[in-house]
């Protein structure tokens, strides 16, 4: 793991903690690494600092909310200069239905992970996208017709 900041076993405990169980009160957190409050609270401001601990949010039901559609989509830009990837990259930030995008190797250059309410939704979308004169070239959609498996948590034992 490269992240500039020595991980200990107690450091380690703390994130897989944290990752089952983002609201845990800091007594307990500290409570659970053997750790009094103060030096458990130390350690965790300073994986904040180091930018391992990036956010703490909700695991949302989106299905529960709304019935939506989730697309992937493979993209091929026109051109391969390093000024067209990142104008891609900075258009790709204000599409709120672009949930993650990656860069890839092999043929193609990104996958993005969409939302949209429905497949006529997810068409203007990329649309505006085709319209927006950010480089896309080819597009490549996959509806998602069932989810598998979503997992957010990091395997850190795999990873350390």
């Amino acid at each position: 793991m490269k992240t500039g900041i020595k991980l200990d076993d107690r450091d380690l405990a703390i994130l897989k903690i944290l990752q089952e169980e983002g609201r845990i009160t800091k007594a307990a957190l500290a409570e659970r690494v053997n750790l009094s409050a103060a030096p458990c609270w130390e350690r965790l401001k300073r994986l904040e600092k180091a930018g391992v601990i990036v956010g703490y949010e909700a695991k949302l039901s989106l299905s529960l909310l709304s019935p939506l559609t989730m697309v992937l989509v493979e993209v091929e830009l026109d051109s391969h200069k390093t000024a067209d990837f990142e104008r891609f990259e900075r258009a790709v930030h204000d599409y709120p239905e672009i949930l993650e995008c990656w860069a890839v190797g092999g043929g193609i250059d990104y996958v993005l992970k969409v939302f949209s309410k429905d497949i006529d939704s997810y068409q203007r979308f990329i649309d505006r996208m085709l319209d927006a004169d950010i480089g896309l070239r080819r597009y490549y959609t996959y509806v998602v017709t069932k989810q598998v498996k979503s997992e957010s948590k990091v395997p850190l034992d795999a990873l350390v």
